[in-house]
């Protein structure tokens, strides 16, 4: 008789819980991070169309650095000053203006993040402010070849192991469970997809979206039978008046 959720044992299901919620708040600080970054690229708070436009396409009426300092970074250099980085870069962008001008508010305000040491462009290099300073294309293709290789693998394997735990699902029919198991790849494909079509075209920037979402819709529908087939169907066919440790005897897989 092959396995089912609701007759494993108790360590396999605390186990596979454990596992489920982990990763639900690990999607769930995923979909943050994705509203404060890509959500901020047109200025609003929220995850839109122009958005992946502008995070994948670019802003091509001007620049990345204006663009930064437009959206997620405006809460970090008052208006003033941002203005003046800006009117520098619609200027020209030279050197010897950011010597005069420019580098004190680079220093004083964004060098804290864009350091030597930190992980994003160093600041303190002229050459680096000069790099943004240019028409905004969107993403590099440096970038979109690293995000596709972490998320071809990170993302395929959470959801070959969420996929395992939904397998053993026993309220769905097997063509059903199929779909389901199969979907998420479907929609991971389809979104990493979309990013390289939308760097070509911003045509493509809604199909970013629909990938996305296919992919939180089909974690969600396994997470949620998962958990549900664990925890709360069991407790429908417990006899009544049995005592807890009985019940996790009657639980437990009969041998043979």
């Amino acid at each position: 008789m092959p396995y089912e959720l609701k007759s494993l044992p108790l360590s396999t299901k605390v186990l596979f819980s454990s596992y489920l919620i982990i990763i639900a708040i690990g999607y769930f600080v995923a979909v943050l991070q994705i509203l404060f970054t890509h959500g901020m690229a047109d200025t609003k708070f929220g995850l839109s169309i122009e958005d992946i436009v502008y995070s994948y396409y670019g802003h091509r009426s001007g620049s990345k650095l204006e663009a930064m300092l437009n959206g997620p970074m405006q809460p970090y250099a008052p208006p003033e000053e941002r203005f003046q980085i800006i009117q520098w870069v619609r200027d020209g962008a030279s050197r010897t203006e950011y010597e005069q001008a420019i580098r004190p508010i680079i220093e004083s305000r964004c060098v804290m993040c864009h350091g030597p040491n930190s992980t994003q462009p160093d600041f303190t290099r002229f050459e680096e402010v000069q790099k943004r300073a240019v028409t905004d294309t969107g993403a590099t293709v440096q970038s979109l070849v690293r995000v596709t290789h972490v998320h071809l693998f990170g993302i395929s394997f959470i959801f070959m192991f969420v996929g395992i735990i939904f397998c053993f699902a026993s309220g769905a029919p097997e063509p059903l469970k199929a779909l389901a198991v199969a979907m998420p790849f479907i929609f991971q494909l389809t979104d990493i997809a979309s990013w390289w079509l939308t760097k070509l075209s911003p045509y493509f920037a809604w199909l970013v979206i629909a990938g996305g979402a296919g992919m939180a819709m089909s974690f969600v529908f396994m997470w949620i039978v998962s958990m549900y087939e664990m925890w709360i169907l069991p407790l429908k066919y417990r006899p009544q008046g049995i005592q807890t440790e009985s019940y996790l005897r009657y639980l437990r897989p009969k041998k043979g």
